[in-house]
């Protein structure tokens, strides 16, 4: 029994660590060590507090709010959080995240791909028709709700961590010329702080948690396991699959440290590519393949079940079924996922995320003040963080 806990329990944290690692996290810790230079201690530790650190809080906290993210929402006024609910929905689907995994994935692997339609050759067709290739992907590994989290944990996570840690040890092994850095430490570590904003691993974080409990509640072998256990559960793997995410990042700064001269000026969306073949070669091209596929495949499978869910008992009412929610979300995504990475990656990087993220930051901190400490207020301090980082972004 303590033997099959145990592999629950990898599974689970391996699932998580797949789902929060998607297209951003392939060039963010890149960019924190080619901004750093020599001062990467202190870009990859801000990066590292926005981009790990928020998320674990994300997940502490739908873990005391029990999976349930209306309630935690709700806490603002049920209007007002289902609003935000559906902000955030629309952020980790058809407007930013998706199709920033789909075009991400389409620009890096391009040249990977013998098709020549599927090549750069037509942009626009190569754009639609790589698109509606990864959906439908997706969409195979995700009708089955179930099977999510063991798919993910047991399959997509150990091909995305073998691939990652080759490039990564191969790089540190055979670095030899750092870039200086020209930045000050004070300048590289706020720089990198909110460059971790726009990974959105705290937006998904929350949604993600929330799936997953009602996964592991469904699982019979989970049946006699109380409210408590199932916590316990995931909590110990979200601390799993985080301390993985932060183990990758610093590997992948530190790579961008030793590997990005020349680079900073390409799109941003062809940095991991450029880099790995720096390190592996041309000979490296199934484990480069490997890496991103796998990277973006699984955010995107666990963003579409999140949604689909959405969709079918929020937006429908249940008049539709879940694959039929889970047909509707992907083809929402198409649209922005034909429009080239540089314009989804402005979304990305307005004021989506540096004002609205610092307001879901406020609301998780209150909310688990509330569940810990009894602490009531939360209209003031979110509405007051909202109104000055929107001062702040326009000023």
């Amino acid at each position: 029994m303590r033997r099959i806990l145990q592999s629950e329990l990898v599974t689970l944290g391996l699932a998580i660590f797949s789902m929060l690692f998607g297209a951003g996290n392939l060039m963010y810790p890149l960019a924190v060590g080619m901004f750093s230079g020599s001062q990467n201690i202190a870009g990859i530790t801000g990066f590292i507090i926005t981009a790990v650190c928020l998320p674990l809080i994300g997940i502490i906290s739908m873990i005391l709010f029990n999976g349930d993210y209306e309630s935690f929402f709700h806490r603002l006024g049920k209007r007002t959080g289902n609003f935000m609910i559906f902000i955030c929905m629309l952020i980790v689907g058809p407007m930013v995240a998706m199709p920033r995994i789909i075009t991400l994935s389409h620009t890096i692997m391009a040249p990977f791909i013998p098709i020549p339609f599927l090549q750069e050759t037509n942009i626009a067709l190569a754009s639609f028709i790589f698109a509606l290739l990864f959906l439908g992907t997706t969409f195979l590994f995700t009708f089955r709700e179930s099977k999510i989290v063991d798919l993910l944990g047991n399959i997509v996570s150990p091909l995305l961590l073998i691939s990652l840690g080759l490039i990564i040890v191969k790089g540190i092994m055979s670095a030899q010329n750092a870039i200086t850095g020209t930045h000050t430490t004070s300048q590289v570590f706020f720089t990198n702080l909110t460059r971790g904003y726009e990974t959105l691993d705290l937006i998904g974080a929350l949604f993600f948690s929330s799936i997953i409990l009602i996964i592991l509640r469904a699982n019979p072998l989970n049946h006699n396991k109380s409210e408590q256990q199932l916590a316990w559960l995931g909590l110990q793997g979200g601390l799993i699959g985080i301390s993985l995410l932060a183990i990758i990042y610093i590997g992948m700064s530190v790579l961008g440290v030793y590997y990005g001269q020349g680079l900073e000026h390409i799109n941003s969306g062809e940095l991991f590519r450029e880099i790995s073949f720096r390190i592996l070669g041309t000979h490296g091209t199934l484990i480069i393949a490997t890496a991103v596929l796998m990277a973006c495949l699984s955010t995107a499978i666990a963003l579409a079940a999140v949604i689909a869910e959405y969709v079918q008992h929020t937006i429908c009412y249940n008049r539709v079924s879940y694959i039929q929610a889970l047909l509707i979300t992907l083809a929402s995504c198409i649209p922005l996922s034909t429009a080239g990475l540089g314009y989804v990656l402005q979304l990305t990087g307005g004021p989506i995320t540096f004002v609205g993220y610092p307001t879901l930051i406020a609301l998780t901190i209150v909310n688990i003040a509330h569940k810990l400490f009894g602490f009531n207020m939360v209209r003031t301090p979110v509405y007051v963080t909202f109104f000055i980082t929107l001062l702040i972004y326009y000023w």
